[in-house]
């Protein structure tokens, strides 16, 4: 049989949440703590999708560049991956 952990943790609510969880808790006839546990358990997976404060402040990932498939011979319709500059001509001003 598993034993259960009974640390003990403060947790602050707003007044009226607070208030909403009592009365959970009173019509269901379970404690605070159930009725929070149970809370969690239901939402971990939402909360999880949540960004982290980390991930707000820092840069987004760069994506890694696209493979390119070699082939021996490009077929006539092949379009450049990258197009060349054109170099300037003489007569243009710099």
């Amino acid at each position: 049989m598993a034993t259960t952990d009974h640390r003990k943790q403060s947790l602050y609510f707003p007044e009226d949440m607070l208030e909403e969880i009592q009365r959970e808790a009173t019509r269901q006839d379970r404690s605070l703590s159930w009725i929070v546990q149970q809370a969690w358990k239901v939402a971990r997976g939402d909360i999880r999708k949540m960004p982290s404060v980390n991930d707000v402040l820092s840069p987004p990932p760069r994506p890694a560049p696209a493979p390119v498939a070699s082939s021996a011979a490009p077929s006539s319709s092949a379009q450049p991956l990258v197009a060349a500059a054109a170099a300037p001509s003489s007569d243009e001003p710099k």
